[in-house]
């Protein structure tokens, strides 16, 4: 791992193979915006929707990482190319950055 998005993307990685519901639900609503004639939309709109419109009410254990955002978005515009730049995307600073685990040693 040399930086901080390489470390970060393992993060994300991680948690969407462990959680296939959310990639479910990304779709689910970026198809919705898109129906709905958006040429843009905002992936915090998404993560928002997810978090209050999925799941149980009372569930107060589940977290969905805010840092998995940018990578949602991408994955979503790769994985449907038609849509590249639905979700506005800037360059990724941790590119630049070590790995925190690097910094805590």
């Amino acid at each position: 791992m040399n930086t901080r998005l390489d470390e970060m993307y393992l993060s994300f990685d991680s948690f969407d193979k462990e959680n296939p519901e959310i990639w479910a639900s990304f779709k689910k609503f970026a198809f919705d915006r898109i129906n709905m004639g958006y040429k843009n939309y905002s992936v915090n709109g998404i993560f928002e929707r997810i978090r209050w419109d999925t799941g149980h009410p009372y569930e107060r254990d589940f977290k969905m990482p805010n840092n998995h955002r940018p990578f949602y978005a991408r994955k979503f515009m790769s994985l449907y190319p038609i849509y590249d730049g639905f979700f506005r995307t800037r360059t990724q600073k941790s590119a630049l950055r070590p790995p925190k685990e690097a910094s805590c040693s």
